[in-house]
């Protein structure tokens, strides 16, 4: 692929949730996220779609998740993201650090990783999630939300990176280079770098081998998948007969509303999409109240009385 059509970096990670009123209150009350949509999972509206990011839910700094507070707990292993990381300025360590251990979150702080650039912090969600925060020297090239509970001097930076695990690297290794043009940019141990787009805090991946991984179990407190960025449906629509063409399942594009998606697996079986930067999530909500109301797809909309009824209630912080 050329410059025209390469795909940016990350553009969001899903998840798996138990109760959303605990995972609302630990991303936005502990984390300091802003809730910018509030919506259904689309393929099982009897579920909220909720997602995470900064000031307008900028493609980069979006964790999303589905809750289903009645099903059973998730596996991490071989062909699963073991951890998605969030960038935090240097300065900003001592503070979450402080701020996780005061409510009561063990954290692992962890040497330096890729010689004496990142300093990471290595903690859980409420279900069992693999979270990091990565102090980074980049960090200040994106803002953090001014108007959060964090001073903004500290605030999360959007996604860092995540780190999949895998029993066998070569075929995923060769599919993210050949492929999918990401670039192998450091090792370190059982770690491997790769970069797409210009690269940085928001454009990599890590890769961990360990061949004695068995296969995780998505469920509760595992990763679901791995959204890719690119700029508008033509470059999607690029990207879906390429991947194609190298033998791949590709979805249909899926109209997410906020954005559109097409859906694959990569050789070692972590579910990826590619996923277009517009519309945005202020089409159907403005700047200010984003995440404050109940957003259904145009095609839901007719079943909203029953979709209400069946999701439990949820208590927004109106911050």
């Amino acid at each position: 692929m050329n410059d025209q059509v390469a795909i940016q970096g990350l553009h969001h990670v899903t998840a798996i949730a138990g109760d959303p009123q605990r995972n609302v209150r630990f991303y936005t009350e502990i984390l300091g996220l802003r809730l910018v949509k509030r919506t259904v999972n689309f393929d099982d509206p009897g579920t909220y779609h909720l997602y995470y990011g900064d000031s307008h839910g900028r493609p980069g700094t979006l964790l999303t998740f589905f809750p289903w507070p009645q099903a059973r707990p998730g596996r991490v292993g071989a062909g699963q993201v073991a951890a998605t990381a969030f960038t935090i300025p240097v300065s900003a360590l001592d503070y979450w650090q402080g701020r996780l251990r005061a409510h009561g979150i063990s954290v692992e702080r962890i040497a330096p990783r890729f010689g004496e650039e990142e300093v990471v912090l290595s903690f859980q969600d409420p279900d069992g999630l693999e979270l990091e925060l990565v102090a980074h020297p980049r960090a200040e090239e994106r803002p953090g939300w001014p108007e959060g509970p964090i001073p903004p001097e500290y605030a999360l930076r959007g996604l860092h990176a995540v780190t999949m695990l895998e029993a066998i690297a070569e075929p995923t290794l060769r599919f993210l280079v050949e492929g999918m043009g990401f670039r192998l940019v450091q090792e370190e141990g059982d770690r491997v770098r790769l970069a797409v787009g210009a690269g940085g805090p928001g454009a990599w991946v890590d890769l961990r081998v360990d061949p004695r991984m068995s296969r995780g179990r998505v469920a509760v407190g595992t990763v679901h998948h791995v959204a890719w960025r690119v700029r508008n449906e033509a470059e999607q629509g690029a990207w879906r007969t390429r991947l194609q063409a190298l033998g791949l399942y590709v979805t249909p594009v899926m109209d997410r509303k906020y954005f559109r998606s097409i859906y694959f697996r990569e050789p070692g079986g972590v579910l990826f999409e590619i996923a277009t930067d517009p519309p945005g999530f202020t089409v159907d909500e403005a700047p200010e109240r984003l995440g404050t109301g109940l957003m259904l797809p145009p095609w839901l909309e007719p079943l909203r009385a029953e979709i209400e009824a069946a999701l439990p209630p949820l208590m927004i912080s109106t911050i």
